[in-house]
């Protein structure tokens, strides 16, 4: 059986996948082409009103909203109780842990808050199944989004686990998440995986072709990839975080978006394209030019999808 994939029922074509220049931090949506709204990850700063302005009306727009926790490391959720406050989380979904902290923030109180909260939690882990998530029904179609890690059964994963819940570093307890548009890309976060503990999963994980790759732990060398495992995916489009440049992996011989530089990237994902545009004058020589426009934005250029490659059935 095929992925899951987003479909089209009643809503527009398009889906748009936008991730956020908010310095060294995540923070996207997906608004998708069905009636759902999911935000990955969450990193504000007293300010962004703009964000919040943004995440609130799009959201109101979809009967269900979804926040997709990778891991609870500081710039994955600072300001999440903003957020919470703005939206009212009532669907949060997050790796299954007891991580501690020695300096607790606001924001990771929240984020605890809402990760022993047994009506809003939903815990992820690889191949689970969630109505609405991955799976259709009559009321609603899916999200199109997958959970490739992590697997709770996994020595490395137990031992960053037991370190994390110990006060330890949560980086490599982060969820490895796909989105796929019915005949148009799969997109695919890692979190801030580690290269080290990367290293000690290659061949345990089942790694799709993908058309976007958002590079781990923000594009640091020290998040790099396994070749074993860029091999696997292919990627057509690597997006470069914004750690300080001279910390990134720039992934030489892959085409890149740096997002030191383009700033907000917004990926229109329609029926066999993939439409790029960021906030900030960019150039690249990889994509095509079918004169695209988007409101206070910059054109770079669509990414061709073969249909036939990426066709799947929903679940």
């Amino acid at each position: 059986m095929g992925p899951s994939v987003c479909m089209e029922g009643n809503w527009p074509i398009m889906s748009v996948i936008k991730s956020y220049s908010v310095g060294n931090g995540d923070t996207f949506y997906i608004e998708h082409n069905s009636d759902n709204f999911t935000i990955i990850d969450c990193c504000l700063n007293d300010g962004d009103d703009g964000i919040l302005d943004e995440l609130a009306n799009l959201s109101k727009q979809k009967g269900i909203t979804r926040v997709l926790s990778t891991h609870p490391d500081d710039d994955h959720i600072r300001g999440i109780e903003m957020l919470d406050d703005r939206i009212d989380i009532l669907n949060f979904y997050c790796v299954k842990n007891k991580v501690t902290k020695e300096d607790e923030t606001e924001s990771f109180a929240r984020y605890c808050s809402l990760r022993d909260n047994t009506k809003k939690a939903f815990y992820i882990k690889n191949n689970c199944n969630r109505k609405w998530m991955n799976q259709s029904d009559d009321e609603r179609k899916t999200s199109g989004i997958n959970i490739l890690w992590p697997d709770p059964e996994n020595e490395e994963f137990k031992a960053a686990l037991k370190s994390a819940e110990d006060g330890g570093s949560p980086n490599n307890i982060s969820a490895i998440i796909t989105y796929t548009v019915e005949n148009s890309a799969t997109s695919l976060w890692m979190g801030d995986l580690e290269t080290d503990f990367m290293e000690a999963l290659e061949g345990q994980l089942d790694l799709p072709k993908v058309h976007l790759l958002f590079a781990p732990h923000h594009g640091r060398d020290s998040g790099e990839i396994p070749q074993s495992m860029l091999e696997k995916m292919d990627p057509k489009i690597i997006i470069i975080g914004e750690a300080p440049s001279e910390h990134l992996c720039y992934y030489d011989g892959y085409d890149t978006i740096c997002q030191n530089s383009a700033g907000d990237i917004i990926f229109e994902c329609e029926d066999g394209a993939v439409h790029v545009f960021t906030s900030e004058e960019y150039d690249v020589d990889f994509l095509e030019d079918r004169g695209r426009t988007r409101d206070g934005y910059y054109y770079l250029g669509t990414l061709a999808v073969a249909k036939k490659a990426f066709a799947a059935t929903a679940r």
